[in-house]
């Protein structure tokens, strides 16, 4: 083989030095199993810290003698060695000519050819593959022949030219990084092309509109004949058709100044405000109405889930380069672009009383009217990477119509962050801002010391309650005093009572008989007058008719036996 003289490069090998290789070599096509296998285990050693990077010539090499070395151990039948030489040659064929193969799928014989491996090889290798197999001494002479053409192109070109030098040539090498270059180079060319046609269609759009607006007074443009082929329809789809290939270009070009940037030219033809009050709203930015419905056509023809996503990636990157170098204009009307974006996903409007003419007509003035599942978490992300002065109302806007919302605590904190750092003023025209004062990292010290003493209190409240647990109130004290020598005792504990049924006390049994007492004293009823109609008055006979008194009634012992015994507990 031939290599053209190029500047070598130094390369990593595995083996220690000049000597090892040497051995390794003068052992590998010696006629000793022993030595043929201790130099196996070196390249295996060798393969272990090469990894995928192994010469093919070396593995190729390394299989050939495993051959050589079952062979002579006597363990396998012709049968078995005949597959070993088999898959040893048809690897060998295949790992040398591999390279050599283009994008066209070339014949094995031509580029062993250009390799100078005998063509019987490439015939024994096709007969193993697809044919009979062929014999034993075939495959040993194969082998033979195979290992003597590495050691021609492989292992004495490393002693001739160092140890740095891989099989493959030099020459190739060459080829492959000028390959590259080529290809790198048509691929800027394309792109610079690209750019080209993507602004050309834009341009064009913007001349069609300014002529339905009214917009434009360039005398050339008045004198000069338009194209019969440059009306709205065809640029549009040809803009379309340009945004399957070229989608991260396009929105690139919309992004530059003249485009969805306007200019001060652009915006007093279309009769926009150019001053810079415009800039004193740029808390809540808006985009105008006219600036809006000029190029409402060509975002409806883009309108994708894809291309809306891409828009809002490129619109948040662009506000985050911003952030280092602020323009007042053209931070206006990025942030107003994804503020209108955010405003035409959003649901948290209601227009449920609205009719098919204001929903038709609101819907008109839209990007897109269904709504789109956001990457939320990393709009999150893109918004909180780019502060300005507007990112406290789109991070507002994120976290209102997110998917998943936020807990409420976690907005609150994010939006109060995002005040302080980026010194944002209230805006009177949002109720939610309304609410909200102008956090200062003064008034958050203030409220962590307040925290800090309302713990405090707290703590101290806890731990007079833990010293006084045991005790009783005045109340309880005088209850319990009532109690002394009943059944009843008040309970100083503080028992869950809803894990307990009605009826039923902590540590009682379940035996009903545990309701019944042993001790009893008569009791009065209630203190109120009874009223006995005269009419209807009976002589009541009977125990409890002699007991009445100016007290009320009062019962017997034998009374209160008759209403025990007729007493059901469960």
């Amino acid at each position: 083989m031939k290599k053209k003289g190029s500047v070598k490069t130094r390369h990593v090998v595995a083996w220690i030095n000049k000597a090892e290789w040497d051995q390794v070599r003068e052992y590998l096509y010696s006629k000793d199993s022993a030595l043929q296998r201790n130099a196996l285990h070196r390249i295996s050693a060798w393969k272990a810290r090469y990894a995928n990077s192994t010469p093919v010539a070396m593995d190729c090499t390394a299989d050939l003698v495993r051959c050589q070395v079952l062979d002579r151990s006597g363990k396998l039948d012709s049968h078995d060695l005949v597959l070993l030489y088999g898959a040893a040659l048809v690897r060998f064929t295949n790992l040398i000519t591999e390279r050599q193969q283009g994008k066209i799928a070339r014949p094995l014989r031509a580029l062993a050819g250009n390799l100078n491996i005998p063509e019987w090889i490439i015939d024994l290798r096709h007969d193993v593959t697809h044919r009979r197999l062929p014999t034993l001494k075939l495959c040993r002479k194969g082998c033979d022949v195979v290992l003597e053409w590495l050691q021609h192109e492989y292992w004495s070109r490393q002693l001739g030219g160092g140890l740095s030098e891989d099989w493959e040539s030099d020459a190739e090498d060459g080829e492959v990084d000028q390959k590259q270059k080529d290809e790198e180079l048509i691929a800027r060319q394309k792109e610079m092309e690209a750019y080209k046609n993507g602004r050309e269609l834009l341009i064009s759009f913007e001349k069609e509109q300014y002529l339905i607006y009214g917009g434009l007074h360039d005398e050339n443009l008045e004198n000069s004949c338009p194209d019969p082929l440059a009306n709205m329809n065809w640029i549009l789809g040809e803009i379309k058709q340009f945004s399957v290939e070229w989608s991260d270009l396009l929105i690139e070009i919309l992004l530059e100044d003249g485009f969805l940037i306007p200019t001060a030219e652009q915006l007093s033809s279309l009769g926009c405000d150019t001053s810079d009050n415009v800039y004193l709203s740029l808390i809540e930015p808006k985009l105008p109405q006219s600036f809006l419905l000029f190029w409402l056509p060509l975002l409806k023809v883009l309108n994708s889930p894809s291309l809306i996503h891409l828009l809002l990636e490129k619109l948040f990157a662009e506000l985050k380069l911003l952030s280092a170098e602020p323009c007042k204009h053209r931070l206006y009307y990025i942030s107003a672009w994804i503020s209108e974006v955010m405003l035409c996903n959003s649901t948290k409007c209601d227009y449920h009383y609205e009719t098919k003419q204001q929903k038709k007509a609101r819907l008109k003035d839209r990007i897109f009217s269904n709504r789109i599942q956001f990457r939320w978490q990393q709009l999150l992300s893109a918004c909180l990477d780019a502060p300005c002065v507007s990112t406290r109302y789109l991070l507002y806007l994120i976290l209102e119509d997110m998917e998943h919302p936020l807990p409420l605590e976690t907005q609150q904190s994010l939006l109060k962050l995002c005040t302080i750092y980026t010194q944002a003023e209230r805006s009177e025209s949002h109720p939610e801002q309304k609410r909200q004062p102008i956090y200062t990292l003064e008034s958050l010290h203030d409220k962590l010391q307040r925290s800090k003493h309302h713990v405090r209190s707290s703590v101290l409240q806890s731990d007079r309650s833990n010293s006084s647990e045991n005790k009783l109130s005045g109340a309880d004290a005088e209850k319990a005093n009532m109690l002394q020598g009943s059944s009843w005792q008040v309970c100083p504990d503080k028992v869950l009572w809803k894990n307990y049924p009605l009826g039923r006390v902590p540590g009682q049994s379940d035996d009903p008989s545990c309701l019944l007492v042993d001790n009893y004293t008569p009791m009065t009823v209630f203190d109120q007058p009874v009223e006995m109609e005269s009419s209807t008055q009976h002589k009541v006979s009977g125990p409890s008719a002699s007991t009445k008194t100016a007290e009320g009634f009062l019962w017997s012992h034998s009374d209160f036996n008759k209403l025990k015994c007729g007493l059901q507990l469960f």
